[in-house]
């Protein structure tokens, strides 16, 4: 269980700690380790160590670590005793710290050569390391680092006192983060009888010595004959600073770090570093990144559900969803979750076995996922758009064991239970929490309703219900081993130019999207935002954007499981969302809506659009209207879902889906050679990041069609311009061939927007396998204005040429569209 820390708080941090957190084994000591936070961005080599000091934590070090892991690896540990370590009762003397650090060197296979930082006692620490394996440091940094540390009488005579005394109000210690007895045990044994300076004469590493102008902690002589004493010592004085300078004066702190650590560079910038490894080379869009958002970002080896119990342990009153007047804490969300776990287990699930999820946005969806993930299960997400055959083919495909959905779809569970290896149902009961409205939504929303009843009580119940399950299940975690490496989810494809296949997401590349995407809206505070979640959670979109995204950020969740303009509008102004998901149909029904500018819009301060391509009249009219700010991203099931979003600092392309986010490369490839082509050319956009899935299910066919060297094929037509913004044309297979004639849909599409008259557009090719096509467009017109094909077809005729100008216009009241919005082109081929 995580110590909770004296003095520091959840929201100061960049980073979440919490997941980068390692255990290295005590040496000595059987069963004991020590706590070590490991960060590892990618294309680094070189390493640096922060060493706290006595009675701290490796947190005392949060503007180090936050500033240094964009360009290092950074291990900060807690010595034993302290923060998260465990504590054994040893005597804590120096050579146990000194075999501590040694050890964490050689189990987390540290570069040959590291850089050493220690604060107060800390540098006392490392200055007996530099003595005993000089050969393991580049550079050795001493921060208010004394020669010897003298006690006044008083408190020498309180460290005789016996432990027993301290106990009874050690609670109400002040920033202490040390057990009682490691502070009276390594303050008798070590600190008060250090005294050091023989050991600064022998340090052969190059030093920097860095002290608090203002630092009387202890007698100041102590302080400034460190830095006379230290062969070749360089000396910094941090001005307006005492003791703790490096939480009083970071930045100063880092910058004068940086320079010794990089003498030879020291007028560089931190992307000068970065061009210098290439990577700017490889994207030329870094440069355009919001302030804040960093170029490459460290992903934890984690297991994905680590962020639900990170957010329960740091804020667990905070309020973690609300449904309909519902609300449920991250305590409360973290042990339904645990609870659900045990649930599981019980049904004989077992690590790899997989559990269908086929749910709406309600709070039993995220205690169905992460408690699934936290007994090592696989959730899988059915395609959003399955009606009750399909769904029971995703069943039998993936050999479900459980499946949890509505109490309503009675049909799919009996059959799930008679044509798949499913064994056991577990049923949501909505009554009384959702409107009775949204029941009739949701029943004509999902095909696999077919059967939807909400009077379910009437009748008997094809499975066990989860109200009932929860009654008697233990709340704390189950015991189990996760790794990052092992499968978390199957999202089933939503089908829209075939079959839908079954894309193999791990632990590992779902926490990647969720942290890629927390660090491109680098204003965001933990525990301070709101999420509106109608964007469905059984499509990778909603599960990572609202979802997951939520949870690492412990936000609070708006759940809307069906969509409902009004809802929407009112949700907006009864929860302030800051952060809003959303389809290009939604943000179109807003714009439609008579009165939206009053339901308070402006309290949204990160709108994203994905799923389908944005209409640029679409972004326009509603930034117009709201008066905030909507931009385009982009992404594929089969990497997690995101890999580009337009910057929100306003550097966005109207009519681009952005720029690829931190850790993401993209390529535009000849259609036809595969050769990678400069900006400005048209061509099939390839994407590697760790974000991208594992590969399909059971289909490694498909997988080496799609997936080469880690790079995925997304199937769209794309270009790339100068700044590094990416444009999707289209889908390579909606291409439209007209003879020797190339004719991307989008064109067309967005020519005819620009009609006000036109709600929506869909162009496509018919007929479909053809070598000789035609250009047909399928039009909804706005309600209650006359249009004709004549006028589209002139304005055409004015702007294209003459083989892209469409062969027939066809008015439609609706069109085809998938669970997400995603107008599904092939029907209307079809």
């Amino acid at each position: 269980m995580k110590r909770k820390l004296r003095g520091f708080k959840r929201s100061t941090f960049e980073l979440d700690f919490d997941l980068y957190r390692t255990w290295v084994p005590i040496p000595g000591v059987a069963g004991d380790k020590l706590s070590v936070i490991d960060i590892h961005p990618e294309r680094v080599t070189q390493a640096i160590v922060f060493i706290h000091g006595y009675a701290g934590c490796a947190e005392t070090w949060e503007h180090q670590i936050n500033h240094f892991s964009k360009r290092y690896r950074v291990v900060a540990p807690d010595l034993r005793g302290h923060g998260q370590s465990d504590a054994p009762y040893t005597r804590y003397t120096m050579p146990e710290l000194v075999s501590d650090i040694y050890a964490i060197s050689q189990q987390l296979q540290l570069p040959e050569r590291f850089i050493l930082v220690g604060h107060s006692f800390g540098g006392s620490i490392c200055t007996e390391y530099a003595n005993a394996h000089p050969e393991q440091l580049s550079h050795l940094v001493l921060i208010a680092t004394a020669g010897e540390f003298p006690l006044p009488k008083v408190v020498s005579l309180l460290y005789r006192l016996p432990a027993a005394f301290f106990r009874p109000w050690w609670k109400y210690r002040p920033r202490w983060n040390a057990a009682v007895h490691v502070m009276k045990r390594m303050m008798t044994n070590n600190l008060s009888r250090w005294v050091g300076w023989s050991k600064l004469a022998s340090i052969e590493t190059p030093t920097l010595v860095i002290t608090g102008e203002r630092d009387n902690y202890f007698p100041r002589r102590v302080y400034d004959d460190v830095g006379q004493t230290v062969p070749d010592a360089e000396v910094v004085d941090i001005a307006v600073s005492k003791h703790k300078v490096q939480l009083e004066r970071y930045q100063a702190v880092n910058r004068a770090i940086e320079r010794f650590v990089d003498i030879d560079k020291r007028h560089s910038t931190w992307r000068a570093s970065l061009s210098e490894t290439g990577l700017a080379a490889r994207r030329p869009w870094l440069e355009t990144y919001a302030a804040g958002t960093p170029d490459t970002v460290p992903i934890p080896r984690r297991p994905l559900h680590d962020f639900l119990e990170s957010a329960a342990d740091w804020v667990p009153k905070r309020t973690a969803t609300r449904f309909y007047g519902a609300k449920l804490n991250y305590s409360q969300l973290n042990r339904l979750a645990n609870q659900l776990a045990h649930i599981f287990h019980g049904l004989g699930v077992k690590p790899g076995d997989r559990v269908l999820i086929v749910l709406p946005n309600v709070p039993e969806f995220i205690v169905a996922f992460y408690g699934t993930l936290k007994i090592g299960g696989v959730a899988v997400l059915a395609n959003p758009d399955a009606d009750v055959d399909q769904a029971i083919a995703e069943a039998q495909q993936t050999n479900a064991r459980v499946l949890v959905t509505l109490s309503g779809f009675t049909e799919l569970a009996e059959r799930a239970r008679r044509e798949s290896d499913v064994r056991e149902v577990i049923l949501v009961d909505l009554s009384g929490a959702a409107p009775w409205d949204i029941y009739s939504r949701l029943g004509a929303r999902w095909p696999i309703a077919s059967s939807y009843n909400p009077q379910w009580a009437e009748a008997p119940q094809p499975g066990l219900l989860l109200d009932d399950l929860l009654l008697d299940a233990p709340p704390g975690p189950p015991a189990s081993t996760v790794s990052s490496t092992d499968l978390a989810a199957i999202l089933f494809t939503s089908g829209t130019t075939g079959q839908p296949k079954g894309v193999c997401h791990t632990h590992a590349s779902l926490v990647a999207n969720t942290i890629q995407i927390r660090h491109w809206l680098p204003e965001v505070r933990f525990g301070k935002e709101t999420i509106l979640a109608i964007v469905p959670f059984i499509h990778a979109y909603g599960m990572t954007t609202a979802m997951n995204l939520s949870i690492a950020l412990g936000a609070t969740q708006v759940l809307l499981p069906a969509f409902d303009i009004q809802y929407l509008l009112d949700s907006v102004r009864r929860y302030k969302p800051t952060i809003f998901p959303g389809v290009p149909s939604i943000f179109a029904a807003i714009n439609r809506h008579p009165d939206a500018r009053n339901y308070g819009l402006s309290s949204i301060r990160a709108c994203i659009s994905g799923s389908a391509p944005l209409p640029v009249e679409v972004q326009e009219a509603f930034m117009k209207l709201t008066q905030g700010l909507l931009v385009e991203g982009y992404g594929l099931t089969e990497s997690g879902p995101v890999t580009h979003i337009n910057p929100l600092d306003g550097h966005h392309k109207t009519g681009s889906i952005g720029v690829p986010i931190p850790n993401t490369d993209a390529q535009i490839r000849d259609l036809a050679s595969g050769v990678e082509m400069p900006p400005g050319q048209v061509g099939a956009m390839w994407v590697k990041g760790p974000q991208v899935m594992q590969g399909y299910w059971q289909n490694t066919v498909d997988t080496g069609t799609i997936l080469r060297d880690g790079w995925l094929d997304t199937g769209d037509v794309a270009i790339m311009d100068t700044d590094g913004y990416f444009h999707v044309i289209g889908r390579t297979r909606d291409v439209i061939r007209a003879g020797e004639y190339t004719i991307y849909p989008r064109d067309v599409e967005e020519l005819l927007y620009e009609n006000h008259k036109v709600h929506e557009v869909a162009v496509v090719g018919v007929p479909p396998s053809a070598p000789e096509q035609k250009v047909k467009a399928f039009v909804v017109p706005r309600p209650g204005v006359d249009i004709s094909k004549e006028e589209l077809l002139e304005l055409c005729r004015r702007r294209l040429e003459e083989y892209a100008v469409p062969w027939e216009i066809e008015f439609r009241e609706a069109l085809p569209r998938s669970f997400t919005g995603k107008i599904i082109r092939r029907l209307l081929v079809d």
